[in-house]
């Protein structure tokens, strides 16, 4: 268990962000998804981290609401419509959050937002993260994975021909380009006072957990749901 310097326990809160107005995959955050509302797996995972003091869901939705409620998680307060739109940004959903618990007199030493379609997400992979939190100068924690294949050897398709973005790097070996990574889209651990200050989930102090790519999964359209599911299912088989 995360603890102070001093042995008190810090307070730790789980924010899941899940509007109800997902247009390319309608109702994206109860859908089905291997058997239940994908919503739960992210719920479920926080809840046996034994990390936090709170796990809540943030909804405009109560429908959502209610799975919410059913999966053991709770919703206190339902989402403001300033941050229930599709240009609402995760920042001022936590943001929010934040602010309601606080005019509650409820305060946390650390938080991490996780996404309702992180079916991946892992209790083990959430206590790793906060305690890197824990760190002395760690303002922020997220799970990355790398990138297939080099972005710095990508194309552009411009009036039916291809062209190098970056030409410099056309004839070096795969293996000779440094590694780049990208955000999973999994759950981000922070400190509540830095978002608040920042207004920002990835500051010049963060620090990241490599995730292996078989366990991620964007989900922004059918047939990414299909393809997760299909690993989901795979690494179900794999721990039997």
């Amino acid at each position: 268990m995360i603890g102070r310097m001093d042995g008190s326990k810090r307070k730790s809160i789980a924010i899941i962000t899940a509007r109800g107005g997902s247009k390319r995959i309608p109702r994206k955050n109860i859908r089905d998804f291997c058997g239940r509302p994908i919503l739960s797996y992210s719920i479920e995972a926080a809840l046996a981290s034994g990390i936090f003091q709170e796990v809540m869901v943030s909804t405009d939705d109560g429908e959502i609401a209610e799975v919410a409620l059913k999966s053991g998680a709770q919703v206190p307060f339902m989402r403001e419509e300033a941050t229930s739109g599709d240009y609402s940004a995760t920042v001022d959903v936590l943001a929010e959050v934040l602010g309601k618990y606080q005019e509650r007199g409820r305060h946390f030493d650390t938080a991490c937002c996780i996404y309702p379609t992180a079916p991946f997400v892992t209790a083990e992979k959430l206590r790793e993260a906060m305690e890197l939190l824990e760190g002395g100068d760690v303002e922020a924690v997220v799970p990355v994975t790398a990138f297939s294949f080099p972005p710095l050897r990508g194309m552009y398709l411009r009036e039916g021909k291809l062209q190098y973005h970056h030409p410099e790097y056309a004839s070096m070996r795969s293996q000779d380009i440094e590694p780049m990574y990208h955000d999973c889209g999994q759950f981000y651990c922070f400190r509540p006072e830095v978002l608040l200050r920042k207004k920002a989930l990835i500051t010049e102090h963060t620090k990241a957990i490599v995730v292996p790519e078989r366990e991620m999964q964007d989900i922004d359209t059918l047939e990414d749901w299909a393809v997760a599911e299909m690993k989901y299912q795979c690494m179900a088989g794999l721990r039997l």
